[in-house]
């Protein structure tokens, strides 16, 4: 067992400890990934924090016989959350299949999760997909289809100062592999704080604290991806397109491979076999591991002082009555 499935299973409830709860519903081919892409972020920024992951899953999604042998003994239906003693959530995206997010099966379970975490973790982080469907759920803002998808890593620059980014620079690279967005204009109207934007003026990192006392912290980027994530994703939509799925072949991911590594894939077009020798065999430009690595640390840092505060308030509103 590698030292990270180890952090996955983590351990004895420790009440000092930030108990942080991954909802994780990606397909079945991209589980295993995801899951260990947030558990090794956490365990590399959780510095002198004690902090425990434990793994949900919806029942509503769908999940083949080898997916649910690997879930099992590793994670729990989503409807025990309310019994774990979770300090934060991560929730992420699911197959974006572009119809309506209400349409989905999982749907009732992730708007009863998101009122759940408002008033039961101290923070919620929600990526990708799942960043889309929550602010639906919560103030009806529709996500909109893009032109084009867009993929690669992307410069966001910061436009608000917030301890989210206590350790970061102005301008922060990001991979981002989405076919939709959230129009800021909309996002303001109901009371949301943009905090960081790409070149292109669309939305990067937002929050809103809603009714409750947890703070939400959406992303549509992909920080938490891999070297390889980008790269497998671009062969998926290659697939697709050549099964007629997509309309149209995708683009070559953004500043995510070097040159020779580009022009090699453009010469190849839409030999799929060819591209994922070349995908195989390329050295990515992992270049935003280390802004994600200090995102996560401040996000972790908040949770904790939040966790702290309210023991305090707790302790005093006790020795009060006392």
């Amino acid at each position: 067992m590698s030292r990270v499935e180890h952090f996955l299973l983590g351990g004895r409830h420790n009440r000092a400890a930030i108990h942080v709860g991954l909802v994780n519903n990606m397909p079945d081919a991209d589980l295993r990934a995801t899951e260990l892409q947030f558990a090794r972020l956490l365990k590399e920024s959780a510095g002198a924090l004690d902090v425990r992951l434990r793994l949900f899953s919806f029942g509503g999604i769908a999940r083949g016989e080898q997916a649910r042998s690997r879930m099992d003994g590793f994670y729990d239906d989503a409807a025990f959350l309310q019994a774990a003693n979770i300090d934060a959530l991560i929730v992420t995206g699911a197959p974006d299949d572009g119809n309506d997010p209400k349409l989905q099966p999982y749907w009732p379970e992730l708007a009863q999760l998101v009122d759940w975490a408002q008033t039961n973790t101290h923070s919620a982080l929600f990526s990708g997909q799942a960043a889309q469907a929550a602010v639906l759920h919560l103030d009806g803002i529709a996500r909109r289809p893009l032109a084009r998808k867009i993929s690669g890593v992307f410069g966001a620059m910061r436009v608000e100062d917030d301890p989210l980014f206590f350790s970061q620079a102005m301008t922060m690279p990001v991979p981002h592999g989405r076919a939709h967005d959230i129009a800021e204009a909309d996002l303001a109207d109901k009371g949301y704080r943009v905090l960081s934007r790409l070149a292109n003026g669309q939305v990067d990192i937002f929050t809103r604290e809603p009714a409750g006392h947890s703070r939400f912290v959406f992303l549509q980027g992909h920080p938490e991806y891999d070297r390889g994530t980008l790269g497998r994703d671009y062969l998926r939509d290659l697939d697709r397109f050549a099964h007629g799925e997509i309309g149209s072949a995708p683009a070559i991911p953004e500043n995510y491979f070097d040159r020779a590594t580009e022009h090699r894939l453009a010469e190849a077009g839409g030999d799929l076999p060819r591209a994922g020798e070349i995908v195989a065999g390329a050295l990515t430009l992992q270049s935003w591991r280390l802004h994600t690595g200090r995102l996560f640390a401040d996000w972790l840092t908040l949770v904790a002082a939040a966790k702290a505060r309210r023991a305090t308030s707790r302790t005093v509103h006790t020795r009060r009555r006392a």
